[in-house]
């Protein structure tokens, strides 16, 4: 996994429909748009930055939500 700066171009983020209250508190995710790898961040604290995560992994994660594993 790799850290990377709040703000940048190379990410094409979108925002959870799944945000309760509509103020736009929740996590944000992304397909790095130059590399194969997903980016996560906290839509309330963007200024500090994100994870990226390789696809394979962040499919995996999601799996395991999906499925209660988690």
């Amino acid at each position: 996994m790799s850290e990377q700066k709040a703000t940048s171009p190379r990410v094409a983020w979108h925002v959870s429909s799944y945000s309760v209250n509509g103020r736009g508190e929740c996590v944000e995710a992304g397909r790095v748009l130059d590399a194969p790898r997903v980016a996560v961040r906290d839509s309330t604290q963007r200024e500090r930055g994100y994870l990226a995560v390789p696809h394979g992994e962040w499919a995996a994660f999601l799996r395991a939500v999906k499925t209660e594993q988690m």
